[in-house]
């Protein structure tokens, strides 16, 4: 029997709620409000970094959910929001600034919509393939490598924001630091103390403390530059965003597009995980998942949107619910959709003060690097074995120097050079190893 594109969504009201299965509407909607709380603080975060529009990329994550519900059939439960993956390269491509308005982002748009074409034409072959040779590519040890050296390299860009440094006063300033050193301590007060559904909103609830404090410093005390509301109060509630048109730059592409492989890692880890949690295989649907998330990252892209992936922290919201129906995500991409439209909202965003994002920036960079040692712990990569520990070193250096290197007309940052030079060196270190799995009679115990 042929099966169906989409579940029929059975109704159920108690218990693990499964993929294909549904609550009641009422219950549906607070759930779907839930997941749109879980991301947001990160799905904002990442545009305003960038120089984007934020209420640009609030409504193209809930447009790239939609997409990829359709792409996977309901069957993937799954959020998509900006990923963060893209803020290296997109800074250095368009000479940007971190958390200052971005002059360059059609340059960007660009570059994303190639990552989202590359990205998506890998869902081609692993749909057709399988997913195997993903996994053969990029083990453990080369995925946690460059999941390290992404956070690595957008290190010193989070210590400059939370330092108040800008073209006029390079030292920056000490309020500003202290400001940062706050919203660092809410943000891991909140994740490890606060009670329910709280502890789930770290960065939403730290940033807000970090947000008053500076407030009260600079509006109140007088420590720092003003906040300055007047925009919020001139802002329509409800508006199209500012979109804009790509740029097709072979520099700018060539230093964004290799972000795909990157999301190749992220994604696969993410869908292995959620078929963990629900106890079902999910690899069948690897490929169109992949197909699913570079389609959104291309819609997004074309019209001034960030780069999208699939979101941890609403997967962590799925671990603690035990609710996986994917009927979720269509209500929560429905309230992005809402929120994107209104301008009052975004212009209210731009009101967050550098420090706080720097604050914030030194946390997630930081989860970021840290996520890679998770990776390794759960796999039980073997660092005795110096063909993992060198592909690790080379990476993370790579990352953390911000190597560039160019080839003919592209031109890799630190993020691309340690992501290519992990797969490369892996397996030009391996070829040992695949040998005598291949042929017995070639190892040394043997």
């Amino acid at each position: 029997m042929t099966e169906r594109f989409f579940p029929r969504w059975t109704l159920k009201t108690e218990g693990i709620i499964m993929p294909d299965e549904r609550l009641p509407m009422g219950q549906t909607v607070v759930l779907g409000l839930q997941h749109v709380v879980a991301m947001f603080g990160a799905t904002v975060l990442a545009p305003i970094l960038m120089g984007f529009d934020p209420n640009v990329s609030i409504l193209f994550s809930g447009i790239a959910t939609i997409i990829f519900f359709f792409v996977v059939g309901g069957r993937v439960p799954s959020y998509l929001g900006s990923s963060f993956a893209f803020i290296g390269p997109v800074l250095v491509a368009t000479g940007a600034s971190v958390g200052a308005p971005n002059p360059n982002i059609p340059l960007a748009l660009g570059g994303i919509i190639a990552a989202g074409a590359l990205y998506f034409l890998i869902g081609i072959v692993v749909q057709i393939a399988g997913h195997r040779w993903v996994e053969r590519l990029m083990p453990p040890v080369v995925t946690g490598a460059i999941v390290a050296a992404i956070g690595l390299v957008l290190a010193p860009i989070a210590i400059s924001s939370a330092s108040g440094m800008t073209p006029d006063n390079a030292a920056g300033t000490a309020f500003a630091r202290w400001i940062a050193l706050i919203t660092v301590i809410a943000v891991g007060l909140v994740a490890v103390y606060a009670p329910g559904m709280w502890r789930r909103l770290p960065v939403l609830v730290g940033g807000a403390v970090g947000y008053i404090a500076y407030l009260i410093g600079a509006n109140g005390l007088g420590y720092g530059a003003a906040i300055d509301f007047a925009k919020v109060g001139q802002a329509a509630w409800f508006g199209l965003p500012t979109f804009q048109s790509p740029v097709f730059s072979l520099s700018a592409m060539s230093l964004i597009a290799p972000v795909a492989i990157i999301l190749v890692a992220e994604n696969l880890g993410h869908i292995k995980a959620i078929g963990a949690m629900t106890g079902r295989n999910l690899d069948p649907y690897l490929g169109r998942a992949f197909m699913g998330d570079g389609l959104a990252t291309m819609i997004s892209g074309a019209s001034g949107g960030t780069g999208m992936t699939t979101y941890a922290e609403n997967m962590g919201v799925m671990a603690v619910t035990r609710i996986y129906s994917t009927i979720v995500f269509v209500i929560a991409a429905i309230i992005a959709l809402v929120l994107g439209l209104s301008p009052k909202f975004g212009a209210f965003i731009g009101t967050i003060p550098g420090p706080v994002l720097g604050g914030l920036s030194i946390v997630v960079f930081g989860l970021i690097a840290a996520t890679a040692g998770r990776i390794w712990v759960e796999n039980r990569v073997d660092f005795s074995n110096p063909r993992n520990l060198i592909t690790v070193a080379v990476a993370l250096v790579l990352g953390a120097g911000n190597f560039k290197l160019s080839i003919g007309g592209f031109t890799l940052d630190g993020i691309g050079t340690a992501t290519f030079g992990a797969i490369i060196l892996f397996h030009l270190l391996n070829r040992g190893a695949d040998a005598e799995r291949d042929n017995p009679a070639l190892r040394a115990d043997v």
